[in-house]
């Protein structure tokens, strides 16, 4: 994976971005194809270039974007925050097109100069699965995912060695 090594944040997503056709041309192979051991390659990657990338290091979902959350996540992250449901929305949401809460503004009004999430024990499910490179039926999540090339320099890596399996 020395592909990336010494490449900073907006570089592996632009080195990403340049190579965005080969990204999608893959997907749309891997749909077509429906390799059985896709999770268990990805999975792998996941594991490969987690172990090479600290999230604490670039935090860019958490700059950039707004997990989309449902009724449940805004209970928890108010019963964290001491705080009643309504109060929370009222002081850090709105709906998005979709139905589901987002935060108004990036960042994340819970992300710290140190990158660290003040509320991570009752962050956002979203927030919980972020990149999806881990999760099961990565199959189900490959558009999610080519989005997330824009913003995730782990995606970016682990799309990039897909691309070598297949």
């Amino acid at each position: 994976m020395d592909y990336f090594y010494g490449m900073d944040v907006k570089a592996i997503i632009e080195k990403g971005q340049s190579n965005i056709k080969g990204t999608k041309a893959l997907v749309k192979k891997l749909k077509k194809s429906k390799p059985k051991n896709l999770d268990q390659v990805t999975h792998q990657l996941h594991e490969d270039v987690f172990d090479e990338i600290d999230c604490l290091d670039c935090g860019n979902c958490c700059k950039t974007t707004s997990p989309g959350m449902h009724d449940r996540d805004v209970d928890r992250l108010a019963k964290h925050l001491k705080m009643k449901p309504v109060d929370l929305i009222a002081a850090h949401m709105e709906m998005d097109s979709d139905g589901d809460y987002v935060f108004r503004s990036a960042p994340c009004p819970f992300l710290g100069a140190d990158n660290y999430c003040s509320v991570y024990e009752a962050r956002p499910l979203a927030c919980r699965e972020y990149p999806h490179t881990n999760r099961k039926r990565f199959y189900q999540v490959l558009d999610l995912s080519v989005k997330n090339t824009e913003i995730c320099p782990a995606v970016v890596k682990v799309f990039e060695e897909l691309k070598k399996h297949y």
